[in-house]
């Protein structure tokens, strides 16, 4: 590995993130590394090519404790409770899983997924995250998903019924012709179901997906902002702080591994198209990893090194955009000192740009924490890219990394 200046005193906390690739039906929306299914998933192929390529990534986090895990897709509760029992087993036998870690599962609303929801709370799985996105039948049909809001409703009353206390729901905004009203009547209904934690957030269309070569009609900029305010006056009427730009949550519900995520922790990704970024302190580097993103592909190459589709140790330029781009996503910032720890940076190597950014009334900072004002996270764009390195030969700002988020 190269050797840089950075200097590294520690490992950051490791979340464990996994991958299933398949869905019932694309939705229009979606840039996420879906497929569709044709037939029947190739589950008992897909797990064994999972556990092979979790077997080999063990020298990169041997003895390193795993906080949290995140089953994110796609749907990964198209995968049978007897196939989540046995890869809960196999993480359990090859990582240092702590005891009280957070195990997150992501789960459409349908008679067949909530079915499993008890099977999965006995392999390990203790949170759940229902992807809702509206309890509106005209706004669902316009979004291309599969079930109506009833079953939505029945499917987060059942998360109790299985035995969870600690469950998220998806919440869009900005839909389709969407009004004020139903939007917060959405709210309405997401709180009166008793949820841990809201993720809320604002339909965007997003390259190669149907929307972008279809574009459907959406409220205007000025409607855009009335159903988000409202929606946020609500949420936090009913004890749901906001602790992320499109995070809400009860008192100590915080998703954990979206937390390291944001605060630039390391995470290791197994499945098809996952990401990793792990940091090795012995080289002074942070490597970033990626493995094939067709199922197919992934599986053919699960026993070889080739499964990797790409690799690179982040430059010292990537690694401080990195950080700025997910911790200033946070209500409450971070602190100081924790930029040295994740990057091997000191924090004044940013100074000149953290001026600006509190000049221009951004950010507030101490010597203790940097937080983004209410205008920054309004603004946030305008925020980071502040942050991005200047291409010396055409002045323009440029980002050398793909940004992912679970």
């Amino acid at each position: 590995m190269t050797v840089t200046l950075r200097q590294f005193t520690e490992y950051p906390p490791l979340t464990l993130y996994v991958h299933f690739p398949w869905c019932v039906k694309k939705c229009p929306y979606c840039d996420f590394n879906s497929h569709a299914v044709k037939t029947e998933i190739p589950e008992r192929e897909y797990l064994e090519a999972l556990v092979t390529d979790l077997e080999q990534h063990a020298p990169d986090i041997w003895g390193r404790p795993v906080e949290a895990i995140f089953f994110g897709g796609g749907t990964p509760s198209l995968i049978s409770n007897q196939g989540m029992d046995y890869l809960m087993g196999k993480i359990r036998a090859i990582t240092r899983l702590q005891p009280d870690a957070e195990i997150t599962l992501e789960a459409n609303p349908g008679t067949l997924e909530a079915g499993r929801f008890a099977g999965y709370r006995e392999a390990g799985i203790n949170r759940l995250s229902i992807g809702v996105q509206s309890f509106d039948d005209t706004c669902l049909q316009a979004l291309g998903r599969v079930h109506d809001g009833g079953q939505a409703i029945a499917a987060c009353e059942s998360v109790a019924q299985a035995g969870f206390d600690n469950f998220n729901i998806d919440l869009m905004h900005g839909l389709p012709d969407q009004s004020a009203d139903k939007a917060a009547e959405d709210v309405r209904q997401a709180i009166e179901l008793s949820p841990t934690h809201i993720s809320y957030y604002q339909l965007t269309i997003e390259p190669n997906t149907l929307f972008h070569a279809q574009p459907p009609v959406l409220p205007q900029e000025e409607a855009l902002w009335e159903i988000q305010d409202n929606g946020h006056r609500q949420l936090a009427d009913h004890g749901y702080a906001q602790y992320e730009v499109s995070a809400f949550a009860q008192p100590g519900r915080q998703c954990n591994h979206n937390l390291n995520y944001w605060l630039f922790g390391d995470y290791l990704g197994i499945g098809a198209g996952a990401h990793s970024k792990l940091t090795f302190p012995a080289h002074n580097a942070i490597r970033r990893l990626s493995k094939h993103r067709h199922p197919d592909r992934y599986m053919q190459t699960s026993t070889e090194s080739g499964r990797i589709q790409s690799s690179e140790v982040l430059k010292a330029e990537d690694s401080r955009l990195e950080f700025m781009m997910n911790a200033l996503r946070l209500n409450a910032g971070f602190e100081s000192e924790l930029f040295s720890r994740r990057t091997g940076e000191p924090l004044h190597a940013l100074e000149h740009t953290l001026s600006v950014a509190e000049e221009a009334g951004l950010i507030t900072r101490t010597h203790l924490r940097v937080e983004p004002t209410t205008d920054g996270l309004r603004h946030l764009n305008t925020l980071l890219e502040l942050f991005m390195p200047q291409d010396a030969a055409s002045g323009e700002q440029t980002i050398s990394f793909q940004q992912e988020t679970h």
